[in-house]
């Protein structure tokens, strides 16, 4: 199911390690996309949540051209992550453009469709959900990290033929300066043009013994992903992710999925709970997980699974433990978190 792919986004270190090295703090994107500080560790986050990572990078960074210009050159080969690292290792551009597009199934939410056609190979960034287009600075980065990928692959300082996009991206003449070719702004989508005898250029970083190791792992993970995936895991992760000073609500969590409330509804029925019997399991699952952490006090347990009155998280932790917080803290964390959290 392809709602559980688009929603279940990795950011890699890299990305962090690279606004690291341009002088950004990640506290500081998490402060101006307003989540929380633990961001940078979560295994993943959401389509929205991505957005406004991306969006606060830009704000923090000023003009868009800039930021694509110095993130894309300062993300380190070291920290990319193995659907990319397949692409880099790559016999040759083609090799590595053509893996690219295939992994990204694995790197939503954008996709990018690859066609030759006499001198000119383009590359077209597509959103999986329409309704959802990601910040001119995600796309400005993603082209210009085909570009990148080629350089650094061939070792040799590549130029595009042409590069097009639909929003406006800062200072052009400084991307054209990059890319090394007319930029088009306010086309009608986002596209890379490469020289198409590039492509046949061979890579200085080919890895045959790497790509026999990388390969057959990233194809079951792609595997793995195009088969249907229960829509119950797929709800409460959403909601785990959205219960922080609030509640959750099914139309929220049926637009997040590009469904109707109504299919969201039968198709829980069909495997037998409801949204609300989720929205519980969340809570109970995610209060026993952040009780487990001593560094959050009871209160912000409470807040952090969608109570604002502390007293009827303590009534609702009662139901599910028969026991309240700070004893079911003590017995699995023992004396010392309770006399420091209660």
């Amino acid at each position: 199911m392809k709602t559980e792919i688009s929603n279940r986004i990795k950011i890699p270190p890299g990305f962090w390690e690279g606004v690291h090295q341009l002088g950004i703090a990640a506290q500081d994107i998490a402060r101006i996309a307003r989540l929380p500080l633990s961001i940078r560790t979560e295994p993943f986050v959401t389509t929205d949540q991505y957005f406004a990572i991306w969006r606060a990078y830009s704000d923090l960074i000023g003009d868009t051209a800039i930021g694509i210009i110095k993130l894309a050159t300062a993300f380190e080969t070291a920290k990319y992550p193995p659907t990319v690292l397949a692409p880099y290792h790559a016999r040759d551009y083609r090799d590595a453009l053509n893996r690219m597009a295939r992994y990204k199934q694995l790197c939503p939410p954008e996709s990018l469709r690859m066609a030759e056609e006499g001198e000119r190979c383009t590359i077209e960034l597509e959103w999986r959900n329409a309704e959802q287009v990601g910040p001119p600075m995600l796309v400005g980065v993603t082209l210009a990290f085909l570009l990148e990928l080629g350089r650094r692959g061939t070792g040799q300082p590549l130029t595009a033929q042409l590069v097009e996009f639909s929003s406006t991206m800062g200072d052009v003449q400084a991307l054209e300066a990059y890319f090394g070719c007319p930029i088009r702004i306010g086309a009608a989508g986002n596209r890379l043009t490469l020289h198409r005898k590039d492509l046949d250029r061979s890579f200085i970083s080919y890895n045959e013994e790497l790509l026999e190791i990388l390969t057959p792992a990233l194809d079951r993970s792609l595997d793995e992903h195009q088969h249907s995936q229960s829509m119950t895991k797929t709800v409460k992760w959403i909601m785990k992710r959205s219960l922080t000073g609030g509640r959750p609500d099914i139309q929220a969590v049926a637009k997040e999925l590009s469904i109707s409330e109504r299919t969201l509804q039968r198709r829980l029925t069909d495997e037998n709970t409801s949204f609300k019997q989720l929205l519980t399991q969340a809570r109970h699952e995610q209060a026993r997980e952040y009780l487990a952490d001593p560094s959050l006090e009871i209160k912000e347990v409470a807040y952090l699974i969608g109570y604002e009155d502390q007293n009827s998280f303590y009534r609702a932790f009662r139901l599910w433990e028969g026991d309240t917080p700070s004893n079911w803290r003590a017995e699995h964390l023992g004396s010392n978190a309770l006399s420091f959290h209660t």
